[in-house]
């Protein structure tokens, strides 16, 4: 997990976890940039979906994680951009099949729903686990291709 470069984001109902996410991540060696809230006043969860998103799609980071009331709304946010594959999750086997065969590049979490020590098992599991590729690589690619043919021109 140290060689990652990992891009943080939340939403005010996110934010406090974040900061213990970021926190653990670090002490785990992992380089992680922080793209924001940073307080608990309200604020809009795309903007900080499209931030981390633009990061990973750039190359910068490899992978990101995102938290917001329930993760579902950071989901679909994030899910918009070309080369994204973000998985909401809530169980740490769920997380290690989201990169095993879906090869997520993006944990979404719910801070409403998860204590902070589930989210840790969940983050753990999610920077471990490598994808399997092979059978699953087909799959990817046929994602891939769906984002060619509803966003023409992006590179995915």
């Amino acid at each position: 997990m140290k060689s990652l470069s990992v891009v943080i984001g939340s939403d005010h109902a996110g934010f406090a976890m974040k900061e213990q996410i970021r926190e653990y991540l670090k002490a785990l060696g992992v380089q992680v940039e922080d793209a924001g809230c940073h307080c608990t006043e309200s604020c809009d969860y795309p903007d900080f979906a499209l931030a981390v998103g633009e990061k990973i799609r750039s190359g910068i980071c490899q992978r990101g994680v995102l938290i917001c009331g329930t993760g579902v709304g950071m989901a679909i946010a994030v899910n918009k951009i070309p080369g994204i594959r973000a998985a909401n999750v809530f169980d740490v086997e769920i997380a290690t099949l989201a990169r095993e065969h879906n090869d997520a590049n993006v944990l979404t979490l719910g801070s409403r729903f998860l204590d902070l020590e589930k989210a840790k098992e969940i983050v753990q599991a999610f920077m471990d686990t490598e994808f399997a590729g092979d059978r699953h690589a087909k799959r990817v690619a046929k994602i891939a291709e769906i984002e060619k043919k509803y966003c023409p021109g992006s590179q995915v």
